[in-house]
């Protein structure tokens, strides 16, 4: 009865474990390392990747254990465009500026159709049709090994291409998508959520924290927060411009508003509520490390990031009993189906429900007592 430890790139932060489930002991053993982490969907325990933790599971498995690799999946080579593909990515650009996309998008589509220009590079481009370009979507699957997301990003941005620049009928590039996955978000506890805000020290992370938390938002929009849109006067948050350019208001945390004060008189900030040493925005590379650092001083899930404090807000909110069409107001969705996607992460457990074979039970004592 051995586990298998599954051997992981140097800079990957997780170590994988298959641990048979008879090992009882060996369980045990991982569930007492900080950071642990068990992976339902593929029966496997992680955690993270340290030259302690490395050290520490080799000894207690000493002549227990075996070392595989996990199957990487292969990159796509880079490559250089010729002058053709060049100019057509050009007008992507251009177009995409017009358009008011945000850089990311923007990025990300040029990334695709990059990829997609070189691979059709002796075609002409307007005479693909659909059998064709869902070809090469195979072809990624198939070799490449991409994700759903991955996939839907090629589509989303071939289809820009088609129907924007080169101004083709919505018939012309109907491909065919992958089933979205229905998968639920992370969320973390309020005993997590208060031990990962105070952790730590420092002012301006702490008030990142509880600002991503309190107010629900998206780290994009914490990073275009400016001094005026705290409304202290009338208790809201107001978020300018955010996901599909829609501005709206979400509310404001009483224990928010006195770290906030706390934060300012430390570092009065001059236009942007949280800026960076030498002025401007602050980064969302700054955030993650906070953000980081927090859930590994305090344990909380390893696979959470700033975005789950997000879904923590709408699912702690649900769970309070507030009105599902506030939390999609506060959240920005503009459809209710987005937001009803926190009825399913809402705990579950005999404390708020009981169980029909519990109400059976107790009712037929209770008959029976009476007889």
């Amino acid at each position: 009865m051995k586990i298998i430890i599954f051997k992981s790139r140097k800079e990957a932060k997780r170590i994988k474990l298959k641990i048979p489930y008879e090992f009882m002991e060996g369980r045990e053993f991982i569930k007492q390392i900080r950071g642990r982490f068990y992976h339902k969907s593929q029966g496997l325990w992680s955690i993270p990747n340290t030259p302690e933790n490395i050290r520490v599971i080799k000894e207690y498995f000493a002549g227990q254990f075996q070392i595989k690799f996990l199957d990487a999946k292969p990159l796509i080579p880079n490559f250089s465009l010729n002058d053709s593909s060049l100019s057509a990515l050009a007008k992507v650009h251009q177009k995409l500026i017009l358009k008011s996309y945000s850089l990311n998008t923007v990025r990300n589509y040029k990334h695709e159709l990059g990829i997609f220009f070189k691979y059709f590079e002796n075609h002409n481009l307007k005479k693909l049709d659909k059998s064709q370009i869902e070809g090469y979507i195979f072809y990624l699957i198939d070799k490449y090994k991409i994700s759903e997301s991955k996939q839907n990003m090629a589509i989303n941005a071939i289809k820009f291409y088609y129907e924007e620049v080169l101004n083709l009928p919505r018939e012309y590039y109907e491909i065919q998508r992958p089933k979205r996955p229905k998968t639920l978000p992370n969320v973390l506890s309020h005993d997590e959520i208060l031990r990962l805000i105070n952790s730590p020290k420092n002012i301006k992370h702490k008030a990142i924290l509880y600002t991503l938390y309190s107010c629900g938002i998206r780290v994009s929009e914490l990073l275009n927060l400016r001094i005026k849109d705290v409304r202290s006067d009338l208790g809201y948050v107001f978020i300018k411009g955010a996901k599909g350019k829609k501005d709206r208001h979400t509310v404001l945390s009483i224990h928010l508003l006195k770290i906030l004060r706390s934060y300012y008189k430390q570092h009065k900030p001059s236009y942007w509520l949280f800026e960076g040493q030498s002025g401007g925005k602050y980064t969302s590379k700054s955030i993650q490390k906070i953000y980081r650092k927090a859930q590994q001083e305090t344990g909380a899930n390893p696979w959470s990031t700033p975005h789950t404090l997000r879904h923590s807000f709408a699912t702690h909110l649900l769970e309070s009993g507030e009105n599902l069409r506030n939390i999609q107001i506060m959240l920005g969705h503009e459809s209710s189906k987005t937001t009803e996607i926190y009825t399913h992460v809402i705990n579950i457990n005999n404390k708020k429900i009981k169980n029909p074979l519990d109400i059976i039970i107790n009712k037929h004592k209770f008959d029976n007592n009476n007889t």
